[in-house]
């Protein structure tokens, strides 16, 4: 049990609540957009149930690959920064040739469940692994890191509708813009953190390179451009009240963020990093996906 609670540990599980919440929204679209386009033979929960479980699984196997990897290539660092000296790697909890074999594993088991979903995310499936771990080794090169783990997350949206219906759509794709810019710009709040460990190391990100003030405002207009997306999903999906409730409480939960965290205090980082953005990620998805039930 303490092995398993560990590996939990290693791909930081509670971290899942960022984009899953997203993948609920293009999984709910996907069902609603297809039921449209085909007869109802049996029960729903028949019909997308096993999807619903491969698209899970796929989320959860993904997901923990892109972290175990980035444990495994970032471990020299993560040794040497007083922040993060504690994790498995570094603490000697779980070995690194365990974490890259644990990575391996989980890769395997995305590309067979979305063998099973349909050929389009089969196909797919090495592009969605290249960009998730190639995030790992863009600190050591650029300070557009922030965005390319938004990318990675961002596909979570997108591949939940693709497994439903077997085709791209305008409105998760606005959706997958909404989570690139999200996590971007919350990604760059957690940066603030390491930003004279970054530059010791010569690792790149906005907050290394152009200062805590000037990476906050950049945060910002990454968050303000995600709010647009939603805002834009709305108009564009036709949805009624109860979604901009939840843009409502959306953009709230950004605004939060950037009202509790100022260049002169740091101190509620991990608020706004976690709690703010869980919140934000769970309560926009549940209001959108009542939304598409209530207004069928």
């Amino acid at each position: 049990m303490s092995t398993v609670k560990n590996y939990l540990s290693l791909v930081k599980f509670s971290h899942t609540i960022f984009a899953l919440p997203f993948a609920l929204i293009g999984f709910a679209l996907g069902v609603i957009n297809h039921e449209a386009n085909r007869l109802n033979i049996g029960p729903w929960y028949i019909r997308y149930g096993i999807t619903f479980l491969l698209v899970l699984l796929c989320m959860v196997t993904a997901r923990s690959a892109a972290m175990a990897f980035n444990r495994y290539l970032d471990r020299q660092f993560d040794a040497k920064n007083p922040r993060t000296a504690s994790r498995e790697i570094p603490a000697g909890i779980i070995s690194a040739s365990n974490a890259l074999n644990f990575t391996i594993g989980s890769c395997i088991l995305f590309i067979v469940a979305t063998y099973f979903i349909n050929p389009l995310c089969f196909y797919l499936s090495p592009v969605a692994l290249f960009i998730i771990l190639f995030y790992s080794y863009t600190k050591r090169f650029t300070a557009l890191c922030h965005l390319v783990l938004g990318i990675g997350l961002s596909l979570a949206p997108i591949g939940a509708y693709l497994a439903v219906t077997g085709r791209f759509d305008v409105l998760p794709i606005l959706f997958s813009f909404a989570v690139v810019f999200w996590v971007s710009g919350f990604d760059i709040i957690f940066a603030l953190q390491d930003i004279a460990f970054d530059q010791s190391q010569d690792l790149y990100s906005i907050p290394a390179v152009v200062g805590t003030a000037k990476g906050l405002k950049i945060s910002e207009l990454l968050h303000l451009i995600s709010a647009a997306c939603v805002i834009a999903s709305g108009f564009y999906g036709h949805f009624h009240w109860l979604y901009w409730i939840g843009v409502a409480l959306f953009v709230g939960m950004l605004i939060y963020q950037h009202a509790i965290v100022k260049p002169n205090d740091l101190s509620k980082v991990n608020i706004a990093f976690m709690t703010a953005n869980g919140i934000a990620s769970v309560v926009f998805a549940v209001f959108v996906i009542a939304d598409l039930i209530a207004f069928l």
